[in-house]
């Protein structure tokens, strides 16, 4: 059974899409099976590991809407044992063609828990929109945890706290099994006094919940996409790779420590 992990964040610009990419990549390069989903019509989960969105015609749009199967829309990606269920635009369709679906938000879960799906991998990541529209709550049906990026600056607390009140309504109202995987601290710059003071307050506040891994700012993390690569295969020896390789890690053991 599939360990079904939702990366998201209402807030844009926290380096949802660079962690859903980058720690896919890092698991699948620890040897675990791992199925990146990418659930945001803007498809850049799925222009990050090099498949351009427009040229598909098969999407995870169509599993959702038109009940293709798993293996008709699914992608190989360069990094070995990494598969991509993709999106494009058509996504951004199914907030309307949902509307007047009788159970729309379990979709998704339908979709992954089907044994075809489920038994093929030991990781599944879903890459949210920054919204809590049906595609972000469609993943948090059928996610049996959420993993937060929170950039270190001003607003983050905010966000984080709005952010785990969703999360307490979803569990209520639709999957009570929902629990918060992680929150990874993203976009650290050091030399920033605001950065630290930020990290500070997150883990005071939640603990042991908070990564010990911390992302930093760096050059390669925002060249790699647009050389559709994961960063660790675009400079494995840049910060930011070493930084998403720790984290990888670190996810794997607190997998393993709770599987016992």
């Amino acid at each position: 059974m599939a360990k079904i992990v939702a990366i998201a964040n209402q807030k844009g610009g926290v380096g949802k899409t660079t962690t859903a990419v980058n720690l896919s990549a890092g698991v699948a390069l620890l040897g675990k099976r791992v199925l990146l989903v990418d659930m945001d019509p803007q498809g850049n989960a799925t222009s990050g590991l090099g498949v351009d969105p427009r040229s598909l015609q098969t999407t995870v749009y169509n599993c959702l809407i038109n009940y293709v199967k798993f293996h008709d829309a699914v992608q190989l990606t360069e990094v070995n044992g990494l598969s991509l269920l993709p999106a494009n635009a058509d996504l951004s369709g199914a907030e309307i063609e949902l509307v007047n679906v009788e159970e729309r938000e379990k979709l998704l879960r339908n979709f992954l828990r089907d044994r075809d799906v489920d038994q093929l991998f030991d990781v599944i990541f879903l890459d949210c929109p920054p919204t809590l529209g049906i595609l972000t709550v469609n993943a948090l049906v059928a996610a049996r945890s959420i993993l937060v990026p929170v950039q270190c600056e001003y607003y983050a607390m905010e966000g984080l706290s709005r952010l785990v009140g969703n999360i307490d309504r979803v569990r209520q109202s639709f999957n009570h099994e929902l629990q918060l995987e992680g929150i990874v601290l993203t976009m650290f710059d050091a030399r920033n006094t605001l950065a630290r003071q930020v990290a500070e307050q997150v883990r005071e506040y939640f603990k042991e919940v908070v990564y010990s891994t911390i992302i930093p700012r760096n050059v390669a993390l925002a060249e790699a996409p647009s050389y559709g690569r994961p960063a660790m295969l675009y400079n494995v020896a840049s910060a930011g790779s070493q930084a998403y390789l720790s984290l990888a890690k670190e996810f794997v053991s607190h997998g393993e420590k709770s599987a016992r």
